[in-house]
C-alpha cells in the first residue's frame, strides 16, 4: 500500500497509462489515425497536388478536404476528366464520389477538343463553379486539350486569386507548373535521357512536379530534370499524398506517403551541360528535403517546417 492509501500496483498501472514507456522495447505510438482527426480540415481554398491513386473508398481525406474547401454541401464541382482515355467512366467515377459527400452541383467537362473550351455553356460554369478537379491520364493530353485556352485561363486566374479550389491527380498534377515531366524513364542513375520535359499549365509556375514518386522510384528522373532548371523546386509526390498550397507560400502535406522537395538554390556543380544523354549526371549541393503529413515548406524562406519536431 502507497502512502496515499492507493494499492501499489494500481499505482504502478496508472503510471503506465500516463507515462507511457520510451524505451527500445515500447510499442510505438499511432501517430497516423485519421487525418481529418490529426488535422481539422479547413474550408480555405486551395491547390492541391495530388500524386495520385487517391483514397477513394475508405477515408478519402484528400478527396473529403477538396470537398470542404469547395464548399461542402454548397460546392459547385467542375470535374475534368480529359486526361483520360475513358474520360466517361473516370468522370463518372468522381461524379459518384461527390456526390456521395453531399455537393450541391457536379459537372463534368467533358472536353475532347480545343474548340470546346471556347463554349460559353462550359466558360460560364467554370466562371461559376466553387471547385475543380482535373483527373489522370496523360499530362501531353491534358495539355494539348487546355494549355492557351479562354476555359483554362479563366480556371488558372480563378485558383491563383483564391476564388476556387483547384485539385489536380497523378496527370492532373503533373501539369501544374510553368515546365511539366512529359514521360521518362526510373530506377537509373540521374541522367538526361531519364526525363523528357515540356510546358504545363503553369498554375504554380515555380514548381516542377513529378508523382507515384517513390512508388515508381522516380527520385533519379526528378533530380535529372531539376539539375537543369535551377530556378524551380523539384516536387515528388507519393500516391494518396497531396501537396496543397492556401497562397501563403507553404507548401502543406497531407496524406499517407512523403512530399519530397528538391531546392536546387545553391547548386554548385552540374556536368549536365558537357555530357552525352545518357551518361551519368554530376551534381553538387542539392539539398532535398522529406516531408510527411502534418508537415510544411516555406518556399520563400526554402525552408521545412516539421509538426514533429524531434533533434535527438
Amino acid at each position: 500500500m502507497s502512502k496515499s492509501g492507493v494499492p501499489k500496483a494500481v499505482t504502478k498501472l496508472l503510471e503506465r497509462l500516463f507515462h507511457p514507456m520510451t524505451g527500445i522495447n515500447a510499442a510505438p505510438r499511432l501517430q497516423y489515425q485519421s487525418l481529418g482527426e490529426e488535422m481539422p480540415q479547413s474550408t480555405k481554398t486551395a491547390i492541391m497536388i495530388i500524386g495520385g491513386a487517391e483514397d477513394k473508398v475508405h477515408g478519402r481525406e484528400i478527396l473529403h478536404s477538396f470537398f470542404v474547401r469547395s464548399g461542402s454541401t454548397d460546392a459547385q464541382i467542375a470535374i475534368i476528366p480529359s486526361a483520360s482515355r475513358e474520360p466517361a467512366v473516370i468522370g463518372e467515377r468522381y461524379r459518384e464520389i461527390f456526390t456521395e459527400m453531399g455537393a450541391k452541383g457536379i459537372e463534368i467537362l467533358d472536353i475532347q477538343d480545343r474548340a470546346q473550351c471556347e463554349d460559353p455553356i462550359l466558360q460560364s460554369y467554370a466562371e461559376s463553379c466553387t471547385g475543380v478537379f482535373m483527373t489522370g491520364g496523360d499530362q501531353l493530353r491534358l495539355c494539348g486539350l487546355l494549355a492557351d485556352t479562354p476555359l483554362m485561363e479563366l480556371v488558372r486566374q480563378r485558383a491563383q486569386r483564391g476564388e476556387i479550389t483547384l485539385a489536380g491527380t497523378s496527370a492532373g498534377a503533373a501539369v501544374m507548373g510553368h515546365y511539366m515531366i512529359a514521360g521518362g524513364g526510373s530506377g537509373e542513375s540521374p541522367n538526361r535521357s531519364l526525363v523528357d520535359i515540356t510546358t504545363g499549365l503553369g498554375i504554380i509556375p515555380e514548381l516542377l512536379v513529378d508523382q507515384h514518386f517513390h512508388n515508381r522510384n522516380r527520385m533519379a528522373r526528378l533530380m535529372s530534370a531539376i539539375a537543369g532548371h535551377s530556378d524551380l523546386f523539384g516536387i515528388g509526390i507519393d500516391e494518396d499524398t497531396c501537396s496543397l498550397f492556401e497562397g501563403d507560400g507553404l507548401l502543406q502535406v497531407m496524406g499517407k506517403g512523403t512530399v519530397t522537395v528538391i531546392d536546387p538554390k545553391e547548386l554548385t556543380h552540374t556536368n549536365l551541360f558537357n555530357i552525352g544523354a545518357t551518361d551519368p549526371l554530376s551534381i553538387g549541393n542539392l539539398r532535398i528535403h522529406i516531408l510527411v503529413h502534418g508537415d510544411c515548406f516555406n518556399l520563400q524562406k526554402r525552408i521545412p517546417i516539421h509538426s514533429h519536431s524531434d533533434n535527438t
